[in-house]
C-alpha cells in the first residue's frame, strides 16, 4: 500500500495537525462542550468532519482527469498546495499569545449548522484542494487515493475534534494560559510544515 501510495504518512500527518490545530470549528466545539456538555457537541463534530471529507472527495473527483491530462497542472497545484500550507504554518506558528478562552463564542450549532460551516468557508475549500493536489498524486489510482483520503481525514478528524469536546468539558486550565497555547500553535505550526515538504520529498 505504501509503495503504491508514498504520501499517504505525510497526508496522515498534515491531517492530525489540520483537525487539531485551533480555529473556528474548534472553538465552537470547546465552547459548546464546556457550556452543554460533550453530548452537545456530537452533531457539531460529526456534521463538520463528515462535510470537509466530503469536500476532499468532490474536489478530488472532478480534477481528476484535468490533473492527469495535464501533468504540469498536478505540478503547479503542487507546489501552490505546498506554499499555501506553508503560509498556513507560518500564521499558525506567529500566532499571538492568547489564550483560546478569550476567543470562544456562544454559539450552539446543529450537525447542519457545523457542516453549512464548512461548505462556505474558503479556507475548507483551499484545505480540500492542497489535499488533493499535494497528496493524492496522480496515475491510474488517483481516484482511489482520493477516497482513501477522504475516508482518513475523517477517521481522523472526528477523534480530534473530540478531543476538543472532552477538553472543553474537563478542563479549562493549560488552554487559558497564553503561553501555553503558543507553544501548543507553534508545536503544530513545524507539524503541518513537515507534513506539507515530506509530501513534495517523498
Amino acid at each position: 500500500m505504501l509503495s503504491s501510495f508514498p504520501t499517504l504518512l505525510p497526508f496522515l500527518l498534515f491531517a492530525f495537525v489540520a483537525s487539531i490545530t485551533p480555529g473556528p470549528t474548534k472553538i465552537l466545539v470547546l465552547s459548546n462542550s464546556a457550556r452543554f456538555g460533550v453530548m452537545a457537541a456530537i452533531p457539531i463534530i460529526l456534521g463538520a468532519c463528515a462535510s470537509a471529507a466530503i469536500l476532499v472527495l468532490l474536489v478530488g473527483s472532478g480534477a481528476g482527469s484535468a490533473l492527469t491530462a495535464w501533468p504540469v497542472m498536478q505540478t503547479v497545484m503542487q507546489w501552490v498546495g505546498v506554499a499555501w500550507l506553508s503560509y498556513l504554518g507560518w500564521q499558525i506558528f506567529s500566532a499571538p499569545a492568547e489564550a483560546i478562552g478569550t476567543q470562544a463564542k456562544d454559539a450552539r450549532l446543529g450537525l447542519w449548522g457545523a457542516a453549512g460551516l464548512q461548505w462556505i468557508n474558503p479556507k475548507t475549500w483551499m484545505m480540500a484542494l492542497a489535499v488533493v493536489s499535494v497528496f493524492a498524486g496522480v496515475g491510474e489510482n488517483r481516484l482511489v487515493h482520493v477516497l482513501y483520503l477522504s475516508l482518513a481525514f475523517f477517521v481522523i478528524s472526528v477523534p480530534c475534534l473530540g478531543a476538543w469536546a472532552l477538553l472543553g468539558a474537563a478542563s479549562s486550565r493549560w488552554l487559558h494560559s497564553a503561553t501555553a497555547m503558543q507553544r501548543f500553535n507553534r508545536g503544530m505550526a513545524l507539524l503541518l510544515l513537515g507534513s506539507a515538504w515530506l509530501s513534495v520529498l517523498a
